[in-house]
């Protein structure tokens, strides 16, 4: 199979019509289009599939980060079907990973970071002072994650691991950054990586090996929209606007946004 025929869905970022009150009214907005992708050079990825523990075992953490029970819906639900079609076909799976080291074991990290050699240092960083630290302090106490928090959330992360549905197979790629999963991408000559994982607008697009790292080396990056969530807000949370938002950011910026329906039905052709 080297063409993957597939429902995908982009968005209209023009034309602006200056005769309405609100101009932006007039772009087009969300359509579809079939398109063919190269079957050779496309993978999916799955970034940052938690195992974040349970309510009560971590109450801080998940009273911070309120998508958590959206995503282990994801991965009892999407993920098996997802994840199986994707390995019984021709389409590599890698993992992005990050937040401890509870992968470091996995032989598809240690194949990646044997392909990728040493990563980049951290970037320089600004002389901190006293009042920068205050602002810093401040933050984390009354914007995220709250100081009555902080102790669940570090003790979650010292227990972190792959949600069981998302653990990687012995030959799957896993890349804890750009530098290793563009390693990946080289090797298997992946030019357009579609993601799946937590959360859309958060470590998919910024962390290291998401989409604005990746897009800067060239590659592709759409995504799944039945296996992403959202990190949202007290406004935005009973109807996902955040997660609306994200796959707009999604395929105005990287590339575009597929149904997993879409994806299984075309890769068991």
């Amino acid at each position: 199979m080297k063409s993957l025929k597939l429902s995908a869905q982009y968005y209209q970022q023009f034309d602006a019509d200056f005769t309405r009150q609100v101009p932006g009214e007039g772009y087009g907005g969300w359509k579809r289009a079939e398109l063919d992708l190269s079957a050779e050079h496309t993978a999916v990825a799955v970034m940052h599939a938690w195992d974040t523990g349970t309510r009560e075992q971590f109450p801080g953490w998940h009273r911070a980060v309120e998508y958590i029970p959206r995503s282990v819906e994801i991965s009892r639900t999407v993920f098996p079907g997802l994840l199986g079609a994707v390995r019984a076909s021709a389409l590599p799976l890698f993992h992005v990973v990050g937040g401890g080291d509870y992968y470091h074991q996995c032989p598809g990290y240690q194949r990646a970071k044997a392909l990728a050699g040493p990563s980049p240092g951290p970037l320089p960083q600004v002389d901190g002072d006293p009042a920068l630290e205050r602002l810093r302090a401040f933050r984390s106490q009354h914007v995220f994650v709250g100081s009555h928090n902080r102790a669940d959330v570090d003790r979650g992360f010292k227990a972190l691991d792959f949600m069981p549905k998302a653990r990687p197979l012995d030959h799957e790629g896993v890349a804890e950054d750009g530098h290793q999963l563009f390693a990946l991408c080289k090797e298997r000559g992946i030019n357009h990586l579609i993601y799946a994982g937590f959360a859309i607008n958060w470590c998919l697009l910024l962390s290291p090996g998401g989409m604005a790292d990746m897009s800067r080396r060239g590659v592709m990056c759409s995504a799944l929209r039945q296996a992403v969530t959202a990190v949202e807000n007290k406004e935005t949370a009973r109807q996902e606007l955040c997660k609306e938002l994200g796959l707009w950011r999604v395929a105005l910026a990287f590339g575009f946004v597929f149904d997993v329906d879409a994806l299984v039905g075309a890769l068991r052709q």
